[in-house]
């Protein structure tokens, strides 16, 4: 049995209340910092730290990687960018010797776990970015010396490592654009890549509040080869945010329910299944 959970943003009362209705090997999906109200950063690091330093284990998650970014000089110190890091730089400060041990140990978590037939990545199991990544770190664990490639995704390994944790956003046929949720206008539009059955833009797309607004047509082949394989194994992401009742089925889920918070318990299947989901 592994209980797979994800994103906690420097919650502790949302983590342990998943812990209490989990069982079995732990693995965490990522993003553990950067909470809002009420966030507590040092009390949540600390206890999964414990938690892996005791079995458990955890992918990084785009927050960890922007941290490392950000007390590194290698992201942008703008107010949108802090504002979203706030918790964390309550609790530590900025590049202070805290803030970098802690982001040091984010250097740890892998960017992706397969564990015996369960994939686990925070944002995206992308095959061919996992390879790209793979051919130069084996083990999916990045290295100081990766930063400022990835911070400026000046290279196809800066820009697989952004995807894995941040999942892959298309560019629009010429014509076409959107309003996001806060009305601005967008002419990249993330991809729901689990969504195997998807073949347009409409039925990809994901975070869209008209997909009326997309073109009606075929994916074109470049984009349709990042839609994850019906047959493959299965894979649990975080990041994205779910609204609505949980629920996965086929080979590749995201788990991230703000307002519903669950976990899921796998036990070997090899098809996703809504009952093995725990809600919180």
């Amino acid at each position: 049995m592994i209980t797979v959970i994800p994103d906690i943003h420097a919650d502790p009362q949302r983590l342990e209340a998943t812990l209490s209705a989990t069982d079995g090997q732990l693995a965490f999906l990522g993003d553990f910092i950067d909470g809002g109200q009420g966030a507590c950063d040092h009390t949540v690091l600390t206890r999964v730290r414990g938690l892996i330093d005791a079995g458990a284990v955890a992918v990084m998650g785009n927050h960890e990687l922007n941290a490392l970014l950000f007390h590194r000089g290698l992201r942008a110190d703008s107010p949108k960018n802090r504002n979203q890091h706030r918790s964390f730089l309550e609790a530590f400060g900025f590049a202070t010797p805290e803030a970098m041990a802690w982001t040091d140990w984010f250097l740890t978590l892998p960017l992706w776990l397969d564990l015996d037939g369960l994939r686990l990545a925070h944002a995206c199991w992308s095959i061919p970015d996992i390879a790209t990544v793979a051919a130069r770190r084996p083990d999916g664990r990045l290295q100081e010396s990766d930063l400022a490639e990835i911070g400026a995704e000046s290279t196809p390994f800066g820009r697989a490592v952004k995807r894995i944790v941040s999942g892959p956003e298309v560019t629009l046929p010429a014509g076409y654009a959107f309003r996001d949720h806060k009305g601005d206008l967008r002419t990249e539009v993330r991809l729901a890549w689990w969504r195997n059955d998807a073949a347009t833009y409409r039925e990809a797309a994901l975070s869209v509040p008209d997909v009326a607004a997309l073109p009606d047509v075929p994916l074109p082949a470049g984009v349709a080869a990042e839609i994850y394989p019906a047959d493959a194994a299965p894979v649990l992401v975080g990041h994205y945010k779910m609204t609505g009742t949980p629920h996965v089925s086929g080979s590749a889920a995201s788990i991230d329910y703000l307002e519903a918070p669950c976990a899921y318990r796998w036990d070997g299947e090899e098809v996703l299944n809504a009952e093995r989901l725990s809600k919180i």
